[in-house]
């Protein structure tokens, strides 16, 4: 059995509630061609108007054959972090990730069999965030939590959400940590250097705030999935240990107990880094056991073939029974196929 721990998904029940009350929500449909839909979000200044949802995105039964081609038997569904609207007023944002939670809940509530799902909460107010997380967990069956790599700009080790942390370590939640970067910075407007290279650097600042500013330490039974092979973080290692130990602790703010590289096999990485080398480096670094496959579809930068890119980057068939199955089931304690 493969499962894949990093798919997207936007259920079309979404953009329907969206069309008959909008204005629940803080957030709008545009379109901006025929047939093609956005969301604004009107609920804050400075709210973004999201790229377009794709028909691949909201294809259920599409999603299911590309599994089938791919031999991945079960998704991890998660939202598209772009869209979590963390800057929307915290009642507005607390309905938006109900509906975004409930929705997604419905669909792998009709085909448990190859659906599990992440929930989504309003992180600029970690209360509301680990209440929507109780909720979604004990009374709608979510087996995790995705959080955006940062809130509305702030990395999330800057951000008050100790009692969000707390909440998935009760509830021994795994968190997967995705970047958001809905507009893309002037600098990575062209050559997909967005997805290339700003997301995965959101994903590298989160992770590193978190550590150094002594969240880790502070949560030590949090358990936390990086997307994207943890963005530059592994490789970047020796930076980060060399400043920890170079730098004025106290003028830089960092907090952490020991130097960064300490805390690399406590998080779990997925395997979307396509690059066989660069895999192998990162089991390297951490640990075979600390992988999970994950393939990001449907999104371009996603992997097609995630079973063959273990093959070709030379792990055994032993791992690669671990990373694809055992490993995430055991991490969101999947019961049977």
């Amino acid at each position: 059995m493969a499962i894949d721990v990093h798919a997207h998904l936007v259920p079309q029940a979404v953009l329907e509630t969206l069309e008959a009350r909008a204005q629940d929500f803080g957030v709008s449909l545009v379109e901006t061609a025929p047939g093609c839909q956005c969301a604004r979000f009107d609920g804050y200044a400075g709210g973004p108007t999201i790229r377009p949802f794709f028909p691949a995105l909201l294809d259920v039964e599409g999603r299911m054959r590309a599994m089938d081609r791919q031999g991945v038997e079960r998704e991890i569904l998660s939202l598209w972090t772009d869209i979590f609207g963390y800057g929307l007023p915290v009642e507005k944002g607390a309905a938006w990730h109900r509906l975004l939670n409930d929705t997604l809940a419905d669909i792998a509530d009709a085909r448990p069999d190859r659906f599990s799902w992440l929930a989504s909460g309003p992180m600029n107010d970690a209360a509301a965030a680990a209440r929507e997380l109780e909720r979604a967990m004990r009374e709608r069956g979510a087996v995790g939590a995705i959080v955006s790599a940062n809130v509305e700009g702030v990395n999330l080790g800057e951000c008050a959400l100790d009692e969000f942390w707390s909440a998935a370590e009760a509830l021994s939640a795994p968190v997967f940590i995705h970047p958001a970067m809905p507009v893309a910075p002037d600098r990575a407007k062209k050559f997909a250097l967005n997805q290339i290279a700003t997301y995965t650097y959101d994903t590298t600042l989160a992770i590193g705030s978190l550590i150094l500013a002594g969240v880790i330490d502070r949560h030590p039974k949090l358990q936390l999935i990086l997307s994207h092979g943890g963005g530059t973080l592994p490789y970047l290692i020796g930076r980060f240990d060399r400043m920890y130990r170079a730098a004025d602790h106290a003028a830089t703010g960092i907090q952490a107990s020991e130097p960064p590289s300490a805390y690399l096999a406590r998080f779990h990485y997925d395997t979307i880094l396509h690059d066989g080398a660069a895999l192998r480096f990162l089991a390297g670094c951490v640990g075979v056991g600390r992988l999970v496959l994950g393939t990001d579809l449907p999104f371009p930068p996603g992997d097609p073939d995630p079973i063959r890119t273990l093959r070709v980057a030379g792990f055994s068939e032993a791992d690669v029974e671990r990373i694809a199955d055992a490993t995430p089931r055991r991490l969101f304690r999947i019961q049977g196929s």
